[in-house]
């Protein structure tokens, strides 16, 4: 390390009693290693992998992301790269970025996660949402009526209760009657007249947009949380991936609103 110091002209080490810290020229050349590294270990890892590998982007979301947001969005994706493929899993499971696993990663959370390089997708807004022909519909004309009805939610951090604070409504009953481990089975539960859903704005898109939900009344309320692309920070991303990735961000940008969703959707 010494030779190293002296053949650069830099202190890299601030040697004390207790051990040794990089100085910022240290951290400086450690991360830019640490790149060349994981750049080398990729190109190693495709190698080994074999010819359709290195086409292959991989991906981990969950499942309602995938069913409300992006499978409507791939036949664009499909069209344009006809040479990629793609792996999809969905799962709740944190999945862990190591040899065999994915690129990278569409969570939903607060945006930050340790040994995570974290770039912001979407953001969500939640609101009330029932079937047409929903029995007790007739019977909501404010947000104060909604509390009566069958809840349904999933099991986002942002629920029932905060939704109705942050619209004026204190001291009601909130508890939902069924909650779903899936966004998706929920939006479909009121599809069926279960009840009323808290629906996310990019998930519930396709309900709104085909009729099957409507919104009621209400504020859409932005949460704390918002779907962001994670990848190990120490790794850049392989060119078919980062493509991908580009694309992902360009439809992000050019999605619009769900109530304009709904506009459309009407004859």
């Amino acid at each position: 390390m010494r030779k190293l110091e002296a053949r650069l002209g830099v202190t890299l080490f601030q040697r004390h009693a207790r051990g040794v810290s990089l100085t910022a020229e240290g951290r400086r050349l450690a991360d830019s290693a640490s790149h060349a590294i994981g750049d080398l270990d990729s190109v190693m890892r495709e190698l080994r992998a074999g010819p359709d590998a290195r086409d292959t982007v991989a991906i981990t979301t969950l499942h309602s992301f995938v069913h409300g947001w992006l499978i409507p969005r791939l036949p664009r994706f499909t069209t344009a790269h006809p040479g990629i493929r793609l792996r999809i899993d969905t799962g709740f499971a944190l999945t862990r970025f190591d040899d065999g696993g994915p690129d990278f990663g569409i969570r939903f959370g607060p945006g930050s996660w340790p040994g995570l390089s974290s770039q912001l997708l979407l953001e969500e807004r939640l609101f009330a949402a029932a079937a047409p022909t929903y029995a007790g519909l007739a019977r909501i004309r404010s947000v104060a009526d909604i509390p009566v009805h069958p809840l349904l939610a999933d099991l986002s951090h942002f629920g029932w209760h905060d939704w109705l604070r942050a619209n004026g409504v204190h001291g009601a009953d909130a508890d939902a009657r069924i909650v779903f481990s899936d966004s998706t089975a929920m939006l479909e539960a009121a599809a069926h007249g279960l009840g009323i859903a808290l629906a996310r704005e990019h998930v519930a898109a396709p309900w709104l947009g085909n009729g099957r939900l409507r919104a009621l009344p209400g504020q859409w309320v932005s949460g704390r949380r918002a779907y962001h692309l994670v990848h190990p920070g120490h790794r850049r991303l392989r060119p078919p991936a980062r493509l991908f990735r580009d694309w992902l961000l360009a439809e992000a940008a050019a999605t619009p609103a769900a109530a304009d969703a709904m506009d459309n959707a009407r004859p």
